[in-house]
């Protein structure tokens, strides 16, 4: 359309000139920005001199191209909480005799609506679901009924980390009825795999045109040997592991890296000098968020500053341990755990590149209620932040009540408290050794 158009301007001008006879007509110079267009040569037309030519006007210039607008800027938020356990007294209360089944959806019924809005929804999940047959235990060796990973995909969890020191309770085979039961449901297993080329495989969910990558590490699994023949089954923490991990993620077009490590000691609200250094070499390598699990107990979250090698200061996120989620651990805030939340922001720049950060942080504390009905313990997670005076919960007392919205006050000044500290990395520790081979001594007491 634009060749034809300009080629009828330079027509129209030739026939202009030609009609009138004018040999002296000066084209106008060219537009700096487009190439001088030839004068048109005409043979003497209607009342023109035989040895005369005319000037052709010059084509206007092209309008410039106007660049496509860019995509709007997207979010996406993750939702992350604790660990999912399952001791023995935790079984009856969920048991329907008349039909013989478990359901253990109403653990999670409370807080269901925030992890179906969630854009991405993550929990550690502490035990396995090696098939009913095998019978039911807690601790050492857990197993859980397989309606665990119904009640885990009804309540709208995504991805479920499954590498930590419980990984390997029922045995490889065990583990690989574990990743079956989940994925069957939509639940995607990250940390454990069944051979070397599901290890390989990498775990990335777009959710909003943002891509997250997934990965998962444990400091070992009790003493339990992973075999010799199958080093893949259980993924175990290690720096240069991790940080190649990171880049095969990236390289793979990941927007954002969320590492899940277990780590740390049991029963300690406060992280090791070796939690720190291993979270903060993870976001040194390209995570963006970090969770934490296996102290049982909430510990704080920062967010750390980094430079990447161009110079450019880039932010991670890490909670060093979101506590439990739901158990039947009690005292000691082990029945409290937090859901962290994280926003990221993906903008896009004129040249098609893009940009995703992190633009919101949230920790919420949460709760395990333990309760009567109909006889039997019952258990349910409550948000603390959702509690209030007159919130009208029949299960819940006013002296309740009031306990709650003081612990709540006390887990969040206690979760925030590292954010105002300078971003530095813990002295006294070796980066370059092996974070398997630093991990402090873990005082394993039950759980």
């Amino acid at each position: 359309m634009k060749q034809r158009a300009l080629a009828a301007l330079t027509l129209a001008a030739c026939l202009l000139s030609g009609c009138l006879g004018s040999s002296d007509s000066v084209p106008e110079p060219p537009s700096p920005s487009s190439p001088a267009t030839p004068l048109a040569e005409t043979g003497g037309g209607a009342g023109g001199t035989a040895s005369g030519t005319a000037g052709s006007a010059e084509a206007p210039s092209p309008a410039p191209v106007e660049p496509p607008p860019l995509p709007p800027p997207s979010e996406a938020t993750l939702v992350a909480v604790g660990d999912v356990m399952m001791h023995t007294p935790m079984l009856p209360g969920a048991y329907d005799e008349s039909s013989g089944t478990y359901d253990f959806s109403g653990f999670f019924a409370p807080l269901r609506t925030m992890f179906e809005e969630a854009d991405w929804a993550v929990a550690n999940l502490e035990t396995p679901i090696a098939g009913d047959e095998r019978g039911f235990r807690g601790y050492p060796l857990f197993n859980a009924p397989v309606a665990l990973a119904d009640a885990l995909a009804e309540a709208g969890f995504d991805v479920v980390s499954t590498a930590n020191n419980h990984s390997l309770d029922q045995g490889f085979s065990g583990l690989v009825h574990t990743l079956g039961a989940l994925r069957d449901r939509g639940v995607l297993p990250v940390g454990t795999a069944e051979s070397e080329e599901a290890s390989n495989e990498l775990t990335i969910v777009e959710k909003n045109g943002i891509r997250n990558a997934f990965l998962s590490y444990t400091y070992g699994t009790n003493g339990i040997p992973i075999p010799k023949d199958k080093p893949f089954a259980v993924n175990l923490i290690d720096d240069a592991r991790i940080a190649k991990d990171i880049a095969g993620a990236e390289a793979a077009g990941a927007d954002v890296v969320t590492v899940s490590l277990h780590f740390g000691n049991e029963y300690q609200r406060e992280p090791t000098d070796e939690q720190r250094r291993v979270a903060r070499r993870a976001i040194e390598a390209g995570a963006d968020v970090v969770l934490g699990h296996h102290p049982h107990v909430v510990q704080p979250y920062e967010r750390i500053r980094v430079e990447d090698e161009d110079g450019k200061t880039r932010e991670g996120v890490v909670i060093y341990s979101l506590g439990n989620f739901i158990s039947n651990q009690f005292g000691s805030y082990k029945e409290y755990g937090a859901a962290l939340q994280v926003t990221f922001r993906k903008t896009y720049q004129a040249n098609g590149a893009s940009m995703t950060t992190v633009s919101e942080v949230d920790a919420i504390p949460t709760w395990v209620h333990k309760y009567v009905s109909g006889g039997k313990s019952r258990y349910r997670v409550l948000s603390l932040d959702d509690i209030k005076q007159e919130s009208g919960d029949p299960l819940l007392t006013p002296r309740m009540i009031s306990n709650l919205i003081e612990t709540s006050a006390e887990l969040n000044r206690h979760m925030d408290k590292l954010t105002a500290e300078i971003d530095q990395a813990p002295s006294g520790t070796n980066g370059t050794e092996s974070a398997a081979a630093n991990v402090s001594p873990t005082t394993y007491t039950g759980q």
